[in-house]
């Protein structure tokens, strides 16, 4: 059984983050219909940082913390324009709005603010994926 600190390829482990973040659409989307909007934005946006993770994955980075992760993201693949400014400051209000719902006491989380941050994922976890694919099949 391989451990958390084994080695495999960037290849092995972008596509595992993928299907992490993936995994973590399920859940939000499961905690939306159960009205569990707080725990659905926390899985949105964790679908969003796992498939962020993803692509730092193919360039051999990774960054303990979250605000590193998504800091490195906007400079290198937003401010570029890999992905589109717009995404970029969704992604950025997605990170705030689940600071809030994980460690507010009294932040009301609300059901048209957590399919947006569902969509949000969603969108970026579909553009993540064809350009990590783009990528693999660029080395052959």
């Amino acid at each position: 059984m391989m451990q958390h600190n084994d080695i495999g390829t960037k290849k092995d482990l972008a596509l595992y983050r993928i299907e992490t973040a993936k995994s973590d659409m399920k859940s939000a989307k499961i905690l939306l219909e159960a009205g569990e909007f707080r725990g659905a934005n926390n899985r949105a946006y964790y679908g969003i940082y796992h498939a962020i993770s993803a692509i730092h994955a193919l360039d051999g980075n990774a960054y303990k913390r979250h605000k590193d992760a998504l800091a490195n993201f906007n400079k290198n693949y937003v401010k570029t324009e890999v992905f589109s400014r717009s995404l970029g400051r969704r992604i950025a209000e997605a990170e705030e709005i689940r600071h809030a719902s994980d460690y507010d006491d009294f932040y009301i989380a609300t059901k048209e603010e957590t399919e947006e941050q569902i969509g949000t994922a969603e969108e970026l976890i579909i553009q993540v994926e064809r350009y990590v694919w783009k990528r693999l099949e660029k080395r052959g």
